[in-house]
């Protein structure tokens, strides 16, 4: 695929998601982002649930439904697979810390190359974002139509969201809603602070057709240049959003091949 000279705007709508080269490399100003479907078959998800650590395995077990515990075992253990491709590891063998607010990292001794990754799933696909030496984050959401977008956003979203999306007409009030929940969410995430950073705290933007854009933030307005947001269109119903430290970085998007998963080929 084409890579953009270095910080230059990339719509969401130009982004390729192609098969990853071979061998693959990630350096320093590149941000790789992974889609992969989550819904497998059982022999697919046996192999990559003994990728999975003990408490990743109890963790799956708490899950209630099937489909959820299975959908949670597949994304951890490609999140394995992709990491042990860039660090040339066996996937069995990383290990995770957490910080207070739950998001994983790899251990510093696992790693040594500063790789940060985050992930998100829903409604059976699943997005991985991995850089070196920045923090990134990664959200994804289906749109659902059976939400109260209006009061929900009252609720968390900052007064300046709020106006913006009531000032939209109400058939892009739906898209413009997840817009700003993911980019909010790809932000947290990124700090790794979770809702510790209260979400009408921080603006961005939100109406259809404008670039994702991290405008402006209660605690430090200077934080806003320090971030950049990225819209992502990983498929028909869904919204997505990365934030990335820093402004000057190259996205590359990268398509799991389904042969590739442990046990189907």
């Amino acid at each position: 695929m084409a890579v953009p000279r270095l910080g230059a705007p990339k719509s969401a709508s130009s982004v390729s998601w192609d098969l990853p080269p071979h061998p693959l490399q990630l350096d320093s100003t590149a941000v790789h982002v992974w889609r992969a479907a989550l819904t497998l078959d059982p022999s697919a998800v046996q192999a990559l649930q003994q990728l999975l650590s003990p408490d990743e395995q109890i963790r799956a077990e708490q899950f209630y439904f099937s489909l959820d515990r299975e959908h949670f075992i597949v994304a951890r253990g490609l999140l394995r697979v992709i990491l042990g491709r860039y660090l040339d590891r066996d996937p069995r063998r990383l290990r995770f810390s957490y910080n207070p607010h739950g998001k994983p990292a790899l251990v510093k001794e696992e790693s040594g190359e500063e790789i940060s990754f985050n992930l998100s799933h829903a409604h059976g696909l699943a997005l991985y974002a991995i850089a070196r030496g920045r923090n990134v984050g990664i959200d994804l959401e289906y749109l659902r139509s059976d939400l109260v977008h209006e009061q929900i956003a009252e609720h968390f979203f900052s007064p300046r969201e709020v106006a913006s999306l009531l000032a939209l007409p109400p058939s892009l009030r739906m898209e413009a809603f997840f817009n700003c929940w993911t980019r909010k969410e790809a932000y947290i995430k990124a700090r790794g602070e979770g809702l510790s950073l209260p979400l009408d705290q921080f603006t961005v933007s939100l109406i259809p057709g404008v670039p994702a854009a991290l405008l402006h933030t209660e605690c430090d307005p200077r934080e806003a240049f320090s971030w950049s947001l990225r819209e992502l269109v990983p498929g028909p119903g869904y919204v997505a959003a990365l934030a990335v430290e820093s402004q000057e970085w190259q996205l590359c998007c990268w398509q799991w091949d389904a042969s590739s998963y442990p046990g189907t080929m």
